[in-house]
């Protein structure tokens, strides 16, 4: 396998860019080695400046749902770049990938497109403790909702890569107001709730982690997290930029039958280009400027070539049994990964919705067998899980 070129843009990138990375889990830096630097992609494949081709699981993270350089979505981006790559001004693009948002999502009575999951989150801070009049929001450990302020407290995702409890830069009254809590602990999120919901403003949660691996809710967590909420006023916030429109047309919050007061998404709503969104019941959206007092604003807010390449992705994704199709491959994967897995008698847990997965492999004198929070899967054996990375990637 040759990787001359990838370790040369390596070593030039990081005089360039801190660690050589734009985004910190690039930069391989608890599985080792260096990064390959990919030239394009078509479809299944990642092909990289050494002319490697690489089989791809990871999908750019979501986006690339329908395959790399999808044709319909490429060449729907071509035609609209022919128009102007930005206007800074309304169009009817916007409301067009609205609608068929809200379509497949109808807990987003209202809605504002920005550029990133992490715009996303950071605007749903500001509007639930403005319209709740409260500070304090509650979070899970391991589930990462961008790299604002508030949510870099004990986060998963690069953060927990680097073994940091918190981001240096995030002043102590900001961490102050964040409370973290185990995932899936129903009686610590009732205690807490019970002794301070009146200073707590909202729940922050991916419905399903995909940030410290794929961990499952359990459904007497849910159950707790939709009572909870509306007994005490606490509003119930959907982190949906890695689960929306991968684990459902709807996302996770159709999958387990909940609506929440708001949600964000990111991904999949971009068809590979950067665009976040946040939205849901209209008296909340309503304070959102220039309708409320709450400001937010983007110029790049509904770039036109990110309305229409997620547009014609969310067209695509809703083909007869296109999720039918992926929870088949998705199973196949898994049986798969767990018949060889057997055969070497080497301990692992799969956590498997749809087409998010990952395998997390045990200590063989643990007898762990589930992983239903990030305090599970900080137990794993990551030096095994290194070597099998790097494996996979040469082959």
């Amino acid at each position: 396998m040759q990787r001359e070129n990838s370790l040369k843009l390596f070593e030039e990138a990081k005089k360039l860019f801190p660690g050589g990375v734009n985004s910190p889990v690039r930069a391989f830096g608890t599985v080792g080695g260096f990064p390959p630097f990919i030239e394009r992609a078509q479809g299944s494949y990642l092909y990289d400046v050494d002319g490697n081709r690489y089989l791809d699981y990871f999908n750019s993270w979501g986006p690339a749902i329908c395959g790399h350089a999808n044709p319909e979505v490429v060449s729907g981006v071509q035609e609209a770049a022919n128009s102007g790559l930005s206007f800074g001004a309304c169009h009817r693009l916007e409301l067009e990938l609205a609608q068929e948002i809200q379509k497949l999502v109808p807990s987003l009575e209202k809605l504002r497109f920005v550029n990133s999951g992490t715009e996303a989150c950071m605007s749903l801070v500001r509007l639930a403790r403005a319209f709740t009049k409260k500070d304090k929001i509650i979070k899970f450990s391991g589930c990462y909702h961008g790299h604002f302020d508030s949510f870099l407290v004990k986060a998963g995702s690069g953060l927990a890569t680097f073994g940091l409890s918190n981001s240096l830069g995030v002043t102590k009254e900001t961490a102050e107001n964040t409370i973290v809590l185990p995932y899936n602990n129903p009686d610590l999120l009732l205690e807490v709730i019970r002794s301070e919901h009146e200073q707590i403003a909202a729940i922050f949660l991916e419905p399903i982690v995909g940030n410290s691996g794929c961990i499952v809710p359990k459904q007497v967590f849910l159950d707790a997290l939709v009572t909870l909420s509306q007994k005490y006023q606490v509003l119930l916030i959907f982190d949906e930029v890695m689960t929306g429109f991968r684990v459902a047309a709807g996302g996770a919050q159709s999958l387990f039958g909940i609506k929440p007061d708001l949600s964000a998404f990111g991904k999949i709503v971009g068809g590979g280009l950067p665009v976040g969104v946040y939205g849901g019941r209209a008296d909340l959206m309503s304070m959102i400027a220039p309708d409320g007092p709450v400001y937010q604003a983007g110029t790049l807010s509904g770039n036109p070539l990110a309305m229409t390449a997620g547009l014609k992705t969310l067209k695509l994704i809703q083909a007869q049994d296109f999720y039918l199709h992926l929870e088949q491959t998705g199973k196949t994967i898994e049986d798969g990964l767990r018949k060889i897995f057997e055969h070497f008698e080497y301990p692992v847990i799969i956590n498997r919705v749809g087409s998010m997965f990952s395998v997390f492999f045990t200590d063989y004198r643990s007898n762990q067998t589930e992983i239903n929070s990030f305090e599970d899967a900080k137990k794993i054996e990551q030096k095994v899980f290194s070597r099998f990375f790097r494996k996979l990637l040469e082959e």
